[in-house]
């Protein structure tokens, strides 16, 4: 579990204070209206029965409030959540607006700023930096909170409260990972994958690409085809902490999920790292071949996050490796244009499960709990108590469906049969500019939710993951490209996931300075330092550089890391029996 170095004595003194202020407001307003609409516990008491009974009142309306709130993860514009169809209809149930601000350039440097000023947003997405917020005492326990104001928190998360707690005990943030109801898979992938422009596979005859050479091989012939264009054969996205979209491809193509820095042995449940190990030398070595023939984007190792999605849009990349959730945007810009102008749709991206030789793909994620990631209040929050009580009214049926599916009659219907859809004008609509507005974009991730599974009455939460929505949401080159594959859904083109109880094993919660911690660390700080020098060397010195490499490499302890996340994922395989 995490463990906290503590708060200071002031802040829970402070805090203990600004709770019982804001539940001594909460419970005053409480009892002056009801949330029935009732009358007042005065009236009941002191008046004769019959006037209480011909008494009503409106319910007051609460005061609007705008809490702070910084997202590390999305990149997006800042917004106030009233902007949006969907915060107005939140505001007006709750009296609450959230200003939105998202994360422009170093995220550590800015937690930093953060953490050195003590003064944060009143509730915070710190995502990579989640650690350091953590030390620096900046989230409060959301424990007491939860016990007073969040029974649909209880019902959603109370399954997972054991895997959230801190080493103290406490619970100091919420994720975002929990699946509510029956699991149903994502016919998308947004999960990792090999990506190739999809007029790069019509041109080829749509042949079944499934290793690494077929793969590049494809890149190759298509450029070369293409010399006018003047394409990019490949970049890897390398900015900040997702540097994992290039060191995390040798897991991928030995045939292994995401466990972050492990492989894990599906026999023994060993975990070991990768980082260094064959798998790694075979994917930095086809880089550096690519780059020696021009065909790798020598500016990967750095642009930034923007620029990288910009290259994308751009129509000149053919390839890439990347996770569906983190080129979102650019692919649904890519999407949008297609639907205006079908002849662009050469342009979206199509995924492949590409391994090293053939092998078992293991791309699609199985039902995990990603529990090191997540929401939380920060000392700073002005009404704690009333942001719980926000988050709290979120994971209602309700509003699930709200911040899912939007509205009845306008983004989704429901047939005789109870079951949701959504008809081809309203997929139509719902466009990236839509998303903004509506604010599918702000909320359909980054809050408390049902992040996958099913409603009571059975439909997904999701509706990606609603059959009916899926196959309508489908354009006539989609389907054209899926047939020629002989599949529906692009999930069908990969493996199944195996069972993986402990997944994902990058989600086992480290505690700031201990060990594993501090490996991870120098161990991205060496890779950072080290596979730009593999990519872009000499072939000819390849060899000597990956040998300097491993030099570096071999002072990390990294076998007692290992030995460590063995320990962690037997604990986890042994709790779910």
């Amino acid at each position: 579990m995490l463990r906290l170095k503590g708060v200071r004595k002031k802040v829970r003194k402070k805090l203990l204070l600004v709770c019982l202020a804001a539940f001594m407001i909460f419970t005053a307003a409480c009892s002056k209206n009801s949330n029935d609409g009732g009358t007042k516990p005065s009236d009941a008491t002191n008046k004769p029965k019959e006037t209480t009974e011909a008494k009503t009142e409106t319910p007051k309306p609460l005061d609007k409030v705008t809490f702070s709130y910084f997202n590390g993860v999305a990149a997006a514009k800042d917004i106030n959540t009233n902007e949006t169809t969907i915060g107005k209809i939140l505001e007006d149930q709750t009296g609450v607006n959230f200003k939105i601000e998202h994360l422009v350039g170093d995220l550590n440097t800015k937690v930093g700023t953060m953490i050195a000023s003590n003064a944060y947003p009143d509730v915070m997405i710190p995502d990579a930096a989640i650690d350091k917020i953590l030390d620096a005492g900046a989230f409060i326990a959301l424990d007491d909170l939860i016990e007073q104001y969040g029974p649909n928190i209880k019902r959603v998360y109370g399954q997972y409260f054991n895997q959230m707690r801190a080493e103290d005990g406490k619970i100091y943030f919420l994720p975002f990972s929990n699946t509510v109801g029956e699991y149903i898979p994502d016919p998308n992938i947004n999960q990792g994958a090999f990506w190739v422009q999809r007029r790069v596979l019509k041109e080829a005859g749509y042949p079944k690409i499934t290793t690494l050479d077929a793969y590049t091989d494809l890149i190759k012939n298509f450029v070369e085809k293409h010399k006018d264009e003047e394409l990019t054969g490949m970049v890897s996205l390398t900015h900040d902490w997702r540097f994992f979209a290039t060191s995390n491809p040798p897991n991928h193509l030995a045939g292994y999920p995401n466990d972050g820095n492990v492989i894990v042995d599906m026999t023994t449940f060993e975990a070991k790292t990768y980082a260094a190990d064959d798998n790694t030398k075979r994917w930095l070595k086809k880089l550096n071949e690519l780059n020696a023939e021009g065909l790798f984007d020598k500016s990967s190792f750095v642009d930034n996050y923007d620029q990288y999605l910009a290259k994308l849009t751009s129509h000149k990349v053919v390839g890439f490796f990347d996770y569906g959730w983190q080129f979102g945007n650019a692919q649904n810009a890519l999407k949008d244009a297609a639907k205006q102008d079908p002849t662009q749709d050469d342009f979206v991206y199509f995924p492949l499960p590409v391994t090293f030789d053939g092998q078992k793909d293991q791309y699609l994620d199985p039902p995990g709990f990603v529990k090191n990631r997540g929401l939380g209040i920060t000392v700073s929050a002005k009404d704690a108590a009333r942001i719980v009580q926000y988050l709290d009214n979120l994971l209602t049926d309700e509003n699930q469906i709200l911040q899912k599916w939007g509205i009845k009659g306008d983004t989704f219907e429901v047939d005789d049969k109870g079951r949701m859809y959504r008809t081809a004008e309203q997929i139509a609509k719902i466009d990236e500019p839509f998303n903004e507005k509506f604010g599918f974009k702000y909320y359909s991730w980054n809050w408390p939710l049902y992040a996958g599974g099913s409603f009571p009455d059975g439909n997904s939460i999701s509706p990606g993951s609603q059959p009916e929505v899926f196959q309508l949401s489908l354009t006539e080159k989609d389907k054209e490209i899926l047939d020629k594959y002989g599949v529906k859904t692009y999930s069908e083109m990969f493996a199944a996931p195996d069972d993986r109880p402990w997944y994902p094993a990058w989600g086992i919660p480290k505690e700031q300075g201990s060990p594993q911690q501090i490996w991870e660390t120098k161990k991205d700080e060496i890779t950072k330092k080290y596979f730009p020098k593999l990519v872009l060397a000499k072939q000819a010195d390849f060899d000597k550089v990956w040998e300097e490499y491993l030099a570096a490499f071999s002072k990390l302890d990294t076998a007692a890391y290992e030995k460590w996340t063995t320990e962690q994922i037997k604990i986890l395989i042994d709790a779910a029996k």
